[in-house]
């Protein structure tokens, strides 16, 4: 009797064993944790989303401080900055219209576009300057605020 009594005490552990193993997360548990996961999504994914409008912005910012000493340059060879018509490929390609500089060297191996794809603005005379090099932003249009902001020399 007790080697059954015995028996009948092991699979009463062993029943007891297996229905808590098979226990798992009840329907309230599980809606919690997916509102957690909701709640922490909705605060980071905005933070994370405007990372790369920020780093096109630096990127901006970092072009057009090149450029500027690449005019600088240009202007200490040949005593004047490239006219708005001659524009900033004036800094890549020895200009033909006039006025042709007497001194010109080649000040960048080629004019970059914007982080957004578009060729940078230039004006000489400046609007806000001597001289103007910008971007329009992620817009591609002139003002603007926050990322379609205009990035220009003048933020240098």
């Amino acid at each position: 009797m007790q080697t059954g009594s015995r028996s009948a005490w092991g699979q009463m552990r062993v029943g007891a064993r297996a229905s808590r193993g098979q226990r798992g997360f009840t329907l309230i548990e599980l809606m919690v944790v997916i509102m957690i996961l909701g709640v922490l999504a909705a605060l980071v994914v905005p933070r994370i989303m405007t990372r790369p409008d920020e780093a096109r912005a630096v990127a901006a910012k970092q072009d057009v401080a090149q450029i500027m000493q690449a005019l600088k340059l240009y202007r200490l060879d040949n005593t004047r900055y490239p006219t708005t018509e001659q524009g900033l490929q004036a800094l890549a390609v020895k200009p033909n219209s006039g006025p042709i500089p007497n001194n010109w060297k080649s000040y960048l191996d080629k004019v970059p576009n914007d982080p957004w794809g578009r060729p940078y603005q230039y004006l000489n005379p400046g609007v806000r300057s001597e001289i103007d090099v910008f971007s329009f932003g992620a817009d591609g249009q002139a003002g603007g605020t926050g990322v379609e902001a205009d990035i220009g020399s003048w933020d240098l």
